[in-house]
């Protein structure tokens, strides 16, 4: 233990990582088999939903850019991560989808749609998605805690420690373990989200301070030449059309016991996050606004903001929790990442291919090891990486360019498997290109770039698809009645039972058949809990942006 922390801090620490372990080994006493541990037994109440949502949606690279950037580039970088703010009533109206596809991984889902090529395409995106990804929150958190100690600690260290703990506790019970310490470890990640703030606040002045130290343009939400209206529609695009994509998302929103589960789980959790996101970019502003008042240098890597607040704002004791609340939003996160990577190895790759009609307790054995496999992939991804922001756009943006063909799949019964695979292949490949063009390298997201890769995208699925032969009518026609009959579990049992109650009915799934000239009222009465879900939400997405500017003329 290093001596730059207090020992207050490291009792914070060890108290919450006793809590943590021992939360996540009680909940998983109840792994059986494997549709426990890769799906909870599609069990879970809407309170799990919602804390499995917002913690496995919130990483501690997230804070970390967030603030370098809003430090470096003024509040305006608040949208770099609420690029999904405007999508996020679309969640209420997505989550039931991930539950009607009655599968373990969205990898088997390509499967039914567009078989079996399609099926391992997509699993080698998502086995290269969750690396990255888990390379990326790591790295994030590493940076944020050896800055906070005063670098008395190197950030890859703090990756591997991290990594050690919550892999025990995901090996032995899965996304039971995953949702319990989710749900816990969310409260964490709230505190980390405004912990910074009072003490920083009462350093510069308060927001008089901040308003006096900081030009108009710093506080602004729309900077342009940075972060326009142009880019943060692209940020939007992405996010919409990325989250359908992304291989954690089924295991995440798609287990609760009904549809509400689902729906509210998703929603709700992604609300309290954009929320969050609110407390991270004011701490980038109080570091602009603190280095200015003092007559200090920039920061060399505005990625130090937050780490740099944490170590000269907190006292003994918060220094910890903050600490304790940065391995929670990144623990919660991996977490979920080892279990979906050891689900989709095990169900798309060795049960389908290379080991069949095994034992359940042999693929859970499976399931297990190769979570850890993918896992120790994503250390390596973590230590090697420097940018966080960027990679962490990078990694969206490929996630939407596959996201382009489950759209498809989802609304579109003629999109078939070769302009599925034609759209990842023009877009992915148009977008490194044009990257690669304008700045020498791969790993970099600009606005204009991701565009035109995203509309070449779906232009391909468009074309391909009419070129070449549709799917089988038997393969379409058992894909879409899942889709559309909502079923309910019992909590005990685990036992499905179909929903009949009218209004049910999913406007992503209809979108080329909703048959307007009937009227309203037929509209309505088919698709009421989506209109009446997507009507409330949007009045949320108000409320926080007003919220979000308001909070800066507080005295």
């Amino acid at each position: 233990m290093d001596a730059s922390l207090h020992w207050l801090d490291w009792a914070v620490i060890v108290a919450y990582f006793i809590l943590v372990i021992a939360v996540g080994l009680w909940a998983g006493r109840r792994v059986k088999e494997t549709r426990d541990y890769f799906l909870g037994g599609r069990k879970f109440s809407v309170w799990l939903i919602i804390g499995q949502a917002f913690g496995v949606g919130t990483h501690a690279e997230m804070p970390v850019s967030l603030a370098g950037k809003v430090y470096l580039s003024g509040y305006s970088g608040i949208w770099y991560q609420w690029k999904n703010l405007f999508i996020t009533p679309f969640y209420w109206i997505l989550a039931p989808l991930f539950r009607r596809f009655r599968r373990t991984t969205i990898g088997e889902v390509y499967e039914d749609r567009y078989g079996s090529f399609m099926g391992q395409v997509y699993t080698l995106f998502a086995l290269a998605f969750i690396t990255l990804s888990m390379g990326a929150m790591l790295k994030g958190a590493g940076k944020l805690v050896a800055v906070a100690m005063g670098s008395a600690i190197d950030p890859n260290t703090v990756v591997v420690a991290m990594t050690i703990a919550f892999v025990g506790y995901s090996f032995a019970g899965g996304l039971l373990s995953v949702a319990y310490t989710d749900f816990v470890q969310s409260f964490f990640i709230i505190a980390l989200s405004f912990l910074l703030i009072p003490k920083g606040l009462q350093v510069i002045g308060g927001f008089e301070g901040l308003r006096e130290s900081l030009s108009p343009e710093m506080l602004s939400m729309v900077t342009p030449g940075d972060i326009g209206v142009f880019t943060i529609l692209m940020l939007t695009v992405n996010g919409l059309i990325g989250i359908v994509a992304q291989p954690h998302i089924l295991a995440s929103v798609g287990t609760g016991h009904n549809e509400f589960s689902c729906r509210m789980g998703m929603a709700a959790g992604n609300f309290v996050k954009r929320f969050c996101t609110i407390g991270w970019a004011l701490v980038g502003l109080v570091v602009a606004a603190m280095l200015i008042q003092q007559g200090r240098s920039p920061l060399e890597d505005p990625e130090d903001a937050f780490g740099l607040a944490a170590r000269e704002l907190l006292s003994p004791g918060l220094v910890g929790l903050l600490l304790a609340s940065v391995l929670a939003a990144n623990m919660s996160t991996g977490s979920a990442f080892t279990v979906d990577g050891g689900a989709l190895f095990t169900q798309n790759l060795y049960r389908r291919y290379w080991v069949k009609d095994r034992s359940d307790k042999h693929y859970l054995t499976v399931g297990r090891f190769a979570g850890i496999t993918v896992t120790a992939a994503g250390v390596v991804v973590g230590i090697l990486l420097t940018n966080v922001l960027q990679a962490f756009l990078f990694i969206e943006s490929i996630a939407a360019f596959m996201g382009v063909s489950m759209f498809g799949a989802i609304c579109w019964p003629r999109a078939n498997r070769w302009g599925a695979f034609a759209s990842l292949l023009v877009s992915w490949g148009l977008f490194l290109v044009l990257t690669y063009q304008e700045f020498g390298v791969f790993l970099r997201w600009e606005a204009a770039n991701f565009g035109i890769a995203i509309v070449a995208g779906f232009l391909t699925l468009v074309i391909a698809s009419l070129l070449t032969s549709p799917e089988s009518e038997d393969r379409l026609l058992a894909f879409y009645k899942c889709l559309n009959q909502p079923t309910e579990s019992d909590p005990r049992t685990g036992e499905e039972k179909p929903v009949t109650e009218a209004g049910h009915e999913l406007l992503f799934v209809h979108l080329f058949d909703l048959q307007l000239g009937r009227g309203f009222k037929h509209f309505y009465r088919r698709f009421r809990v989506d209109l009446t879900g997507l009507a409330f939400a949007f009045g949320v997405v108000v409320f926080i942006i007003v919220l979000a500017k308001a909070i800066l003329y507080l005295p």
